[in-house]
């Protein structure tokens, strides 16, 4: 069967604290003995940011699948890299491998071998964040106000079941509002999640009706509130969902102070007074899945 890639360059952090090195060993197996004629070729990580230049390069040529073994950040490393190649035929997909899969949870329609053995690709939808002149890409969601405190936290307390839950009500406790303009208006939120999938943090539905490919993201308010409402609010995620959202192609503000800003999974600091604009990227990402 005709493939949409020519070779497989599967990327993932040897000192990861979880299982990339098996899982990307075991994928190259797999694909060893159900797609023979497709070159496999493993690319360790050498430090941060690594997979952003290796997808770069890998794009430059020919028509490869990049594989991130990794969790949501690590992908989107993969992902940014690629499109800052330009405009290539390389394709990027994930294998779960980390704290955080929640790309690949909802769009994965099949085990990943089968998908690329079965060498159909489809195309997502990305997010596309300018500010300072300076443009990056999100395959799920970005978010400000807790989801980044929250994020920052567990990368300083650590990750593990009781170890989350002990962080995340320490950051809870600790969070303040934060304060951006939209329009020309003040306003202060608890969050702002501009989603391009339903779901986050495993368990939390933001959206009934995103879909990665449908050329329009969620935004998702917390308006500022007492923080028993917002402990309840997300409550409400994790239970039964938030429901419909606005669904948009473009949203715009100003920041007021420095601020972090969470992108898949890894974290970003917003300067004072940044003018921040997140549109959609039609179709943007060829993927299998």
């Amino acid at each position: 069967m005709a493939h949409a890639f020519d070779r497989v360059v599967v990327v993932f952090n040897p000192n990861s604290t979880g299982d990339a090195q098996e899982r990307a060993e075991e994928l190259k197996s797999g694909l060893a003995e159900r797609a023979s004629h497709l070159p496999v070729e493993l690319r360790p990580t050498e430090y941060a940011g690594h997979a952003r230049e290796i997808a770069r390069e890998e794009a430059g040529s020919g028509s490869p699948l990049i594989v991130s073994v990794s969790g949501d950040g690590g992908y989107n490393e993969v992902v940014d890299g690629l499109m800052q190649a330009g405009e290539t035929t390389a394709s990027a997909a994930v294998l779960a491998a980390g704290n955080a899969n929640d790309h690949r949870r909802v769009v994965g329609r099949q085990p990943l071998l089968d998908a690329i053995v079965a060498g159909r690709t489809d195309r997502l939808d990305l997010l596309r964040l300018t500010r300072d002149g300076e443009v990056s890409y999100a395959h799920s969601y970005i978010g400000l106000g807790i989801t980044p405190v929250v994020a920052l936290e567990l990368e300083r307390g650590g990750k593990g079941s009781f170890k989350e839950i002990v962080t995340t009500v320490r950051a809870f406790s600790r969070f303040h509002p934060f304060s951006i303009e939209v329009d020309g208006r003040r306003q202060s939120f608890d969050s702002l999640v501009l989603a391009n999938i339903a779901e986050m943090a495993k368990v939390a539905t933001l959206a009934e009706d995103a879909e990665p490919d449908d050329g329009v993201f969620e935004v998702v308010l917390i308006p500022h509130r007492s923080k028993l409402r917002t402990a309840v609010t997300a409550a409400k995620a994790a239970l039964r969902g938030l429901g419909a959202q606005p669904s948009v192609k473009e949203y715009a503000f100003t920041t007021i102070d420095p601020m972090p800003a969470q992108i898949d999974g890894e974290v970003l600091e917003l300067k004072a007074r940044t003018s921040v604009r997140v549109d959609i990227a039609p179709g943007a990402l060829s993927t299998v899945r």
